[in-house]
């Protein structure tokens, strides 16, 4: 069985709209001040209805940021009509004033819209430690709410304001025969290895579907996409993935349809934000398929995905499978040893646990793209895991974050 590695089934999925991609919301993007190089940094998604129905997942390290703590109670009863999101702090770390802040920003963002702050789902990005400037805070939330708007420049204009190490902003939609559609846009170049979220993720859809259904199609398109977008095995302490229901098309959607649609836009978003990853010079895509379970397949292509040593070798342009094999073997995956194939770019270089095709046929010096296939031989199942290289470029921009 030759594996796929799109979950979103091929759907038709365009990257120059974003969260206005779908009616009944507007967006904006500004520079507040959190960022010192003056770029933009504060943003804002509204859902004017008429329904307002909400699905959520947030990081599971247990070192959480204040925000993710204050939108887990926002998302609780199903209901949201904004997001508000800045870069340039995480609020991370920083125990009780840090809360309050997400709280005083929740209120402010409400008053200004004419909405409970309850309502109103709170995420930060940047440096952990640092307290966020609540003056910063209260300077933008007049003239971002000013810049609301429908048109995909908002939109757009939103996803930028996002940006932390980014160097270029993520969007994708999807419009249905139906007359329904999808929209969505993401930020994160770094600390990508998340447990149901990437970094932060804003969805909008305007088909008819409760929030009962947007979270369970949420959770499970999560799962199959930014749950196995695998840069560098850091997971942050700020993910967050909403989606937000508007209904405004009046189409009801059909679940599995819905669920299709869905996953082939935060498709779009992950794969986005595996080819921004800090200082990547090649995209790799792992798969591991004729495995006994889609547990045991995702296990091994992580494990693969998270090895320093392959990711040194792709960086260095070698085909070395041995990295590959030794990765593998450190799983509690069913396989043989013996049994085990591993495919690069199209080329067989390890064929029964042994060498196999010349690795002079694999150039990655001159291709971005990297394909790794990992054949087990024990059963029919398979899971993709999206990863990068790891380069000097890497390195030296995380070790001066800080400073």
């Amino acid at each position: 069985m030759h594996p796929s590695q799109n979950p979103g089934g091929g759907m038709s999925v365009v990257t120059d709209r974003g969260v206005t991609a779908a009616s009944g919301f507007r967006a904006s993007g500004i520079t507040a001040g959190f960022k010192p190089s003056g770029n933009p940094d504060f943003a804002l998604v509204v859902n004017d209805g008429p329904q307002t129905a909400v699905g959520a997942v947030f990081t599971t390290n247990r070192v959480a940021a204040a925000p993710v703590h204050w939108s887990r109670q926002v998302v609780a009863d199903g209901t949201t009509r904004a997001v508000v999101l800045n870069s340039g702090g995480a609020n991370a770390c920083t125990g009780p004033q840090g809360f309050q802040t997400s709280h005083t920003t929740a209120e402010l963002v409400g008053a200004a819209l004419e909405i409970g702050a309850g309502d109103v789902v709170v995420c930060s990005t940047g440096l952990i430690g640092e307290q966020l400037p609540l003056e910063t805070v209260r300077g933008g939330i007049d003239p971002v709410v000013a810049a609301l708007a429908e048109d995909d420049a908002a939109g757009l204009s939103a996803a930028t304001a996002i940006m932390t190490t980014d160097t270029v902003p993520k969007q994708a939609a999807y419009v249905s025969p139906e007359g329904w559609s999808v929209g969505g846009m993401a930020k994160g170049a770094g600390m990508l290895a998340p447990g149901l979220a990437t970094m932060l993720v804003v969805i909008t859809t305007d088909a008819q579907i409760p929030s009962s259904v947007l979270q369970r199609c949420l959770e499970e398109a999560c799962s199959r996409t930014f749950d196995r977008a695998d840069s560098d095995g850091c997971m942050s302490t700020n993910d967050t993935v909403v989606l937000m229901g508007s209904g405004a098309s009046g189409v009801a959607a059909d679940e599995p349809e819905f669920l299709q649609a869905l996953t082939a836009v935060c498709h779009s978003l992950a794969t986005q934000l595996i080819h921004d990853a800090e200082g990547a010079s090649h995209d790799v895509v792992i798969t591991t398929y004729n495995a006994v379970s889609e547990d045991d397949a995702a296990e091994v292509s992580r494990s693969v995905a998270r090895s320093n040593l392959f990711k040194t070798a792709i960086f260095g342009n070698d085909p070395n499978w041995g990295r590959v094999l030794s990765a593998v073997g450190t799983t509690q995956a069913v396989f043989d040893p013996d049994e085990l194939d591993v495919t690069i770019n199209g080329v067989t270089v390890c064929r029964d646990g042994m060498i196999g095709d010349s690795r002079d046929g694999v150039d990655l010096a001159s291709t971005r793209q990297v394909e790794v296939l990992i054949d087990l031989k024990v059963g029919s199942h398979e899971a993709t895991i999206w990863t990068n290289d790891l380069t000097h470029d890497y390195v030296e921009e995380n070790s001066a974050y800080s400073t």
